[in-house]
């Protein structure tokens, strides 16, 4: 790993909902980096201009407090912008869905995640792009899991290449009355029976369509190569998984949705992911 200097001037965009779920831990990461390093502090009230404040960093290193979808928003932004290769991003965990932090090594506790930004070195991480310019960082699964959520929460993406259909969902959202709010709980996910979809490694077929399946799983697996996980549907004995690692991954078959990161996407007929190594820079501990 490559260490980070401390001298660094640090750009830190703090999400708003970081800011109305728990303003206490944002300040403390406030006043730790602030404490250690040149800080400017932008404080975006919406995805336009959170975009406005990374593209305008200018030389300073991007840090951004938030959950995972405030992580996976700004790589994809910087990698729409052909700026992830040569940047280095720096996250402080705040919220409730920090799974995809964590997996990738961000301590999760506020005050050991900014002493990471300040202290820690950058390691370049591999992550999945698919035909869509969608990025992936941690695992997809298909068909998604699902995953728990309060109220409050926003429900799971639409499929990025349709942003209209946002639009209609909020637009039927006002017009239907809204049900009462219930306790955190799993979202509503449907999870059919088994697929049929074709599954290539790197131009092999490791599935066709004349064998069902329960679940594939793809995730970016290190060396420039994703590990591929394809578990056949059985009756009786429970088949064995179907194991392979590529760089060029493609499913396709009838409509499927998928969970990738903080959100799920679909339905599509077809997807293909590119491994990128090393495309992600992520300042980590220096022991990890």
């Amino acid at each position: 790993m490559t260490e980070v200097a401390t001298s660094d001037q640090l750009l830190v965009v703090i999400d708003p909902v970081a800011r109305q779920t728990d303003g206490e831990a944002v300040r403390i990461a406030k006043d730790v980096l602030s404490g250690g390093a040149a800080t400017k502090v932008c404080l975006p009230d919406g995805p336009e201009e959170f975009a406005r404040a990374l593209a305008r960093r200018g030389s300073r290193r991007p840090v951004v407090i938030g959950d995972d979808r405030t992580l996976v928003r700004a790589v994809s932004l910087l990698h729409r912008q052909r700026e992830l290769a040569g940047c280095v991003l720096s996250v402080v965990p705040v919220g409730s869905a920090l799974s995809v932090a964590r997996s990738l090594g961000v301590p999760t506790g506020t005050v050991a995640a900014a002493r990471a930004v300040l202290d820690g070195a950058e390691r370049r991480l591999d992550l999945l792009v698919d035909d869509s310019d969608g990025v992936v960082l941690g695992a997809l699964r298909i068909p998604p899991v699902p995953v728990f959520r309060t109220p409050e929460e926003p429900e799971p993406s639409a499929d990025p290449a349709h942003p209209w259909l946002r639009t209609c969902q909020s637009l039927v959202r006002t017009l239907v009355p809204s049900r009462p709010s219930r306790a955190p709980s799993a979202v509503d996910v449907p999870r059919p029976g088994p697929s049929r979809l074709r599954v290539e490694v790197d131009g092999v077929t490791l599935v066709d369509l004349d064998q069902p399946v329960e679940a594939v799983s793809v995730t970016p697996g290190g060396a420039g190569a994703a590990a591929v996980e394809v578990r056949p549907a059985s009756v009786g004995a429970e088949a064995a998984p179907l194991l392979a690692r590529g760089r060029l991954v493609t499913v396709s078959g009838a409509d499927f949705r998928y969970r990738a990161d903080a959100g799920v996407w679909g339905p599509v007929r077809r997807r293909t992911w590119t491994v990128r190594e090393g495309g992600l820079g992520l300042t980590l501990p220096s022991s990890s």
